[in-house]
């Protein structure tokens, strides 16, 4: 079934979205060498439960172990914080991110730099953010989620990228994952009817070579096949009357929830340990 969502419930989505948003931008300062994706899991998940009653959504979920999915190089999602997995000079990561408030949740995830990355590092998660912009433009009440699928196609064809097929976005609201599928490939025209109300994760995930993947013996890494970098970029993105809206942007919430909450508070300066020699 596919849940159609009042303005104030979206509201609240917005603003689960919106902590998400600020930990995003908190990352672009401390997604750096020398730290391990154990360190990146624990500082987002003090980050998240500072605000205002909010749970990190994945923790447990499935049975997940970390409180974020951390995905560093070939590794397209659903990587699994670790001590032992240091960030190092001229990786990329995704870390993606679900939010739980008031019964509510809200997801996203994005791809850092590590220090200086590859040319074909940085050309690979252009095209992704890219594709992403042109899915959420085409996010509009009386089009179809193959129109969502086909403006990721339109952006990437023609590059020498792979488009991950098996790995779809999907609705969000009471359950982290609901109807309908949102695929990263399709036919304009074709598909679920978009409707105002309508809330969807919107996730494009692209590798430099192979579309094809495969999961490790942890049971919950996806890489690659060819093991070519990969990149994932998604918002939590509502269906409007006045086009779509972004959820999971820092300023997403309405402004008097906001000043009610307090959700503009909390920093993760200084909470990663610098690394050594740094």
């Amino acid at each position: 079934m596919i849940h159609l969502r009042t303005q104030s419930e979206m509201d609240t989505i917005a603003h689960a979205g919106s902590i998400i948003g600020r930990l995003h931008a908190e990352y672009a300062t401390f997604v750096k060498p020398g730290v391990s994706t154990a360190d990146h899991d624990r500082v987002s998940e003090d980050f998240i439960v500072e605000h205002d009653g909010a749970i990190p959504a994945f923790k447990g979920l499935y049975g997940v172990p970390g409180s974020v999915c951390i995905s560093v190089n070939e590794e397209v999602v659903h990587g699994i914080p670790s001590v032992h997995r240091v960030l190092e000079d001229g990786d990329i990561v995704s870390i993606d991110v679900g939010v739980k408030l008031d019964g509510w949740y809200s997801d996203s995830a994005w791809t850092f730099a590590v220090g200086e990355v590859s040319e074909e590092a940085t050309a690979l998660m252009d095209v992704t953010e890219r594709s992403l912009t042109a899915a959420i433009d085409a996010s509009v009440s009386g089009k179809h989620v193959g129109d969502i699928g086909a403006a990721v196609m339109s952006t990437v064809n023609g590059d020498g990228y792979g488009i991950i097929r098996e790995l779809v976005g999907h609705g969000v609201g009471r359950e982290l994952h609901e109807e309908p599928q949102v695929p990263n490939y399709g036919r304009a025209g074709h598909g679920p009817l978009l409707r105002e109300g309508m809330v969807l994760a919107i996730e494009p995930m692209l590798s430099a070579g192979t579309p094809r993947i495969k999961t490790l013996e942890d049971g919950w890494t996806v890489i690659t096949a060819d093991r070519s970098l990969s990149a994932h970029f998604e918002h939590t993105v509502g269906i409007t009357k006045d086009g779509p809206r972004v959820l999971t942007r820092a300023d997403s919430a309405p402004a008097a929830m906001d000043a009610a909450s307090g959700v503009a508070g909390g920093t993760l300066e200084g909470a990663v340990p610098a690394p050594e020699g740094g």
